[in-house]
């Protein structure tokens, strides 16, 4: 067999597909392997650059390639699609991934492989963001079915004690629906005690991380949003700016010039979508405290208050945000707000 120079490797649960070209660019392997025979198949080839998708579980694959002696890397599945030819198979899939990875500008895009230990704390963070969705379902579902009988409460969690004890109290109410509230209501305290603790191991792995440290002193960011930050960027020097990392937040608006004529629409959304929204979040709330406090700080952010509606401004925040936190990740420096003034973002 001529040397195989790059292999295109198309994973999935049971049925992997590999492409592999020679120093000429000339394809020279074609094959379908069985998952168990993945790794005994790569232990007898010559060490070569192994290109994957992305993934939850390419990270596993790519560790155990490289522990072969394979350089591997990981290319995100949007950048692999353009070289998809004609219909969409396991084996044009492979030759994409293979092709993708010959292009010299792929290369700043590349994923970075990351630990077991780096998959573990992002676990956590996905767990509790599926625990806090189920308990905004059950919540909903207890205030729709309390609708049903003419019991309503306000909005918030806070609210729906006092609506479980008068569906309780009324004598109107059937049983049954009683009983069957009451399951709803247990299965939220049993959700909300699992977001409780999955909130304590996330400020346990803040207060054991010192970039997370150093990130929470940034306004709007906080000990979550410092963790997630800590544990889902593994390489912040892999942006070449700050406005490269908020734009892989999908922080940057769409662009849609042509003609000469620059034409911004709204913003990407690309990028780790639970990120921004943390951002976004903590935006928002610091427009609320300076709103409610008056504050004289940030007086850029004042005048866009009173011009830009609020959802907008919260963006604008949130990519001043990300921009810190990468200056932060890749200095290593602490946040010191010049004489409690942020400069006007351009």
């Amino acid at each position: 067999m001529e040397t195989i120079v790059r292999i295109g490797l198309d994973t999935s649960k049971s049925v992997f597909q590999l492409h592999g070209v020679d120093g000429t660019e000339q394809p020279v392997l074609r094959r379908k392997l069985r998952r168990g025979q993945v790794l005994e198949f790569f232990s007898r080839l010559p060490p070569a650059l192994v290109a994957m998708e992305a993934c939850g579980a390419s990270h596993y694959w790519a560790r155990e390639l490289q522990s072969l002696g394979h350089e591997v890397v990981m290319i995100p599945p949007q950048y692999v699609k353009p070289y998809v030819q004609r219909g969409k198979s396991d084996a044009a899939d492979a030759e994409a991934i293979c092709e993708a990875a010959s292009r010299p500008k792929l290369r700043k895009n590349f994923v970075p492989i990351k630990s077991p230990e780096q998959q573990g704390a992002q676990m956590v963070a996905r767990v509790r963001n599926q625990f806090i969705g189920r308990r905004t379902q059950l919540a909903n579902s207890i205030r729709g079915y309390a609708a049903e009988f003419g019991f309503t409460a306000p909005k918030g969690l806070s609210r729906l004690q006092q609506l479980l004890i008068d569906i309780q109290a009324d004598a109107t109410v059937p049983e049954l629906t009683k009983e069957l509230v009451d399951a709803l209501a247990t299965e939220l305290t049993r959700v909300d005690d699992q977001i409780a603790k999955l909130d304590k191991k996330l400020m346990q792995l803040h207060r054991s991380n010192e970039m997370s440290r150093r990130l929470a002193a940034i306004p709007g960011v906080g000990p979550i949003g410092a963790t997630l930050l800590s544990i889902k960027v593994v390489d912040a020097r892999a942006f070449k700016s700050a406005r490269n990392f908020a734009a892989w937040l999908g922080l940057t608006p769409k662009n849609h010039s042509t003609a000469g004529k620059n034409r911004l629409g709204v913003i990407t959304r690309a990028g780790d979508g639970m990120l921004r929204t943390v951002l976004v979040a903590g935006a928002t709330a610091v427009i609320a405290d300076m709103r409610r406090r008056e504050s004289r700080s940030w007086p850029w952010l004042k005048d866009i208050i009173a011009r830009k509606p609020p959802k907008l401004v919260a963006i604008a925040l949130a990519n001043k945000l990300a921009r810190i936190a990468w200056k932060l990740m890749v200095s290593g420096e602490r946040y010191r707000p010049a004489s409690n003034v942020m400069p006007m973002p351009t």
